[in-house]
């Protein structure tokens, strides 16, 4: 992973000596919140209902133990033991005092993690596939070229006062598991004419009041051109984009409106009067971040292992989490772990400071010190031998982290929602806790195979609802919380946005709509196919028919 040059530590402390500064302004009197609202938000800090909340990036989702005990030392310390883990591979503490920021914040400079533009109307943390490095399909590692890009966005003088936030994703393979076409701009790493390294760029994705997929607006920009194409798209929508109205201030409405081949043109037209040599990624300046990216010294081992192929037969436990949880690696001999933190009745992606150094330990015995936050809010050990995946699984059971649940229908995706947000019109965790009680069955869930569910507590999308294979949005009906059913939404290569499928129901309904509508799944599926494949063979309608089925013969 990167590790800070001279540059990065200078820039992160001279920050928190700044924002310390702010702090205390505010603390006295001697600024109004109005006052203070934009200097914190570039800080990562929000005022949520109750209290502030600060948001720490975790670039590209990389990080190491050191780093994940720093964070627990925070949870234990400034917070009230736990963190929070989002789809943008940050993580969120929910109760740190105003006065403690500048402190966390020097904590989290010491070992090379800051909250810089994690919230403002700039670029945020570029995300990328959490598998990034391990995958077997990728053509390339992505995770150098989220750093070049964090490094040239930070503090970037043109583009930290945007019309609004701006998220970058990044992928490696055609297979997308960084959902791209939902980011304001989404970048695929395929192959120029040349054979050398170039991007897929989508443009114009993005969620909240009036979602939409990214469109494709360049099929292979050099590698070297990267940024010059980057800042070609954020000044056409810096200098056209809407200031008038919030909700029509991203990127995606100003594709929208003006059409893409309008758009494209007005990229290229700034692409053509841009200084490329002053934006020209060097080749000998990649290879030099390359290289803090190379690969671990993996053992040469044989594909198969015999303590782990016994352990699949003596222990049937072991054997589901290894079916579930445990993803083939490009390496033989190796295999990337996921470490779910969505037990049954928890709350999503959160995760105890106690759980924070077990994690930090098992990272450091078996898996080369390096952790992965995932964008599903869960964690990811990326490199770990076959040999000790038996022993991992015991430590992770021990500390109440081996659930086997990953990417079936309780690896649940959900914001915080009315119990922390201040934007929120219901509650999201109660839904999600209720949902994960109901479905809690293994065999169940495994006889429904991979199925996402998405939870947003408003309509700013932070739990990802439109995309989810069956989406659920918290709505507020004359006081009261209400819930919104989409289906045969997908946030991967295929992506798509979800079909309202009727009327909202109350909170206590939606787990049992959801459990008929995956009833219903089981009994139409073909041969082979999974919750979105079906959806899209046979369309809304039976799930709608599902969902309503018992609320409308106790109406009639």
């Amino acid at each position: 992973m990167y590790r800070y040059d001279e540059f990065d530590h200078a820039l992160v402390r001279e920050r928190v000596e700044e924002f310390s500064s702010q702090v205390a302004r505010r603390a006295s009197g001697a600024l109004t919140e109005d006052e203070f609202k934009p200097l914190r938000l570039m800080n990562g800090v929000y005022l949520q209902l109750h209290a502030y909340m600060l948001r720490v990036a975790i670039p590209y989702g990389t990080f190491n133990s050191r780093q994940m005990r720093r964070l627990a030392h925070i949870a234990r310390t400034y917070d009230k033991g736990y963190g929070h883990f989002t789809t943008r591979t940050n993580i969120q503490y929910n109760w740190p005092a105003l006065t403690d920021l500048p402190a966390i914040l020097s904590d989290l400079a010491e070992v090379e993690m800051h909250a810089i533009q994690t919230s403002g109307n700039c670029i945020r943390n570029t995300t990328t596939d959490v598998f990034a490095g391990a995958a077997d399909d990728e053509i390339e590692d992505p995770r150098p070229w989220c750093e070049i890009i964090r490094q040239w966005s930070t503090i970037h003088p043109e583009f930290s006062f945007l019309p609004r936030k701006f998220k970058i994703a990044v992928i490696g393979a055609e297979k997308d598991r960084a959902a791209i076409r939902t980011h304001d701009v989404g970048l695929q790493i395929v192959r120029g004419e040349d054979g050398g390294t170039a991007f897929r760029v989508f443009v114009g994705g993005g969620q909240g009041r009036l979602p939409h997929i990214g469109q494709e607006i360049a099929s292979a920009v050099p590698a070297a051109d990267l940024l010059a194409y980057l800042t070609a798209i954020l000044r056409a929508w810096n200098l056209l984009g809407r200031r008038d109205n919030i909700h029509k201030a991203r990127i995606k409405i100003l594709v929208a409106s003006v059409g893409l081949e309008a758009f494209r043109e007005e990229v290229d037209k700034r692409y053509a009067t841009l200084r490329h040599e002053d934006l020209r990624i060097p080749e000998d300046e990649a290879e030099r971040i390359k290289a803090y990216f190379a690969p671990p010294p993996f053992e040469d081992l044989p594909k198969a292992s015999a303590p782990f192929d016994r352990a699949l037969l003596a222990d049937p436990d072991f054997a589901r989490f290894a079916r579930n949880n445990v993803r083939r690696h490009r390496q033989a001999g190796y295999a990337s772990v996921v470490v779910s933190l969505k037990p049954v009745g928890g709350v999503p992606g959160d995760i105890t400071a106690d759980q924070m150094d077990a994690v930090a330990d098992l990272a450091e015995r078996y898996g080369f010190d390096e952790l992965r936050a995932a964008y599903e809010q869960n964690l990811v050990l990326p490199h770990v031998k076959l040999d000790d995946v038996p022993a991992l699984w015991r430590a992770l059971r021990e500390a109440g982290l081996a659930t086997a649940n990953a990417d079936l229908a309780t690896d649940v995706i959900a914001c915080p929602g009315l119990d922390y947000c201040s934007l929120a019109n219901a509650r999201s965790i109660p839904v999600a806790q209720a949902l994960s009680k109901r479905l809690a069955d293994m065999d169940y869930q495994e006889r429904l195979g991979p199925v996402r569910i998405n939870m947003s507590g408003c309509i700013n999308a932070c739990g990802h609802h439109h995309v989810g294979h069956i989406g659920v949005l918290g709505v507020d009906r004359k006081g009261e919380e209400y819930y919104q059913i989409t289906v045969g939404g997908s946030p991967d290569e295929q992506a798509a946005l979800g079909d309202i499928v009727g009327k909202s129901l109350p909170a206590d309904e939606v787990a049992p709509a959801i459990q008929r509508t995956l009833d219903r799944y089981l009994e139409i599926r073909a041969e082979g196919e999974r919750f979105i494949d079906t959806v899209r063979r046979v369309g809304p309608d039976p799930f709608r028919d599902a969902i309503y089925e018992t609320l409308d013969a106790a109406n009639a």
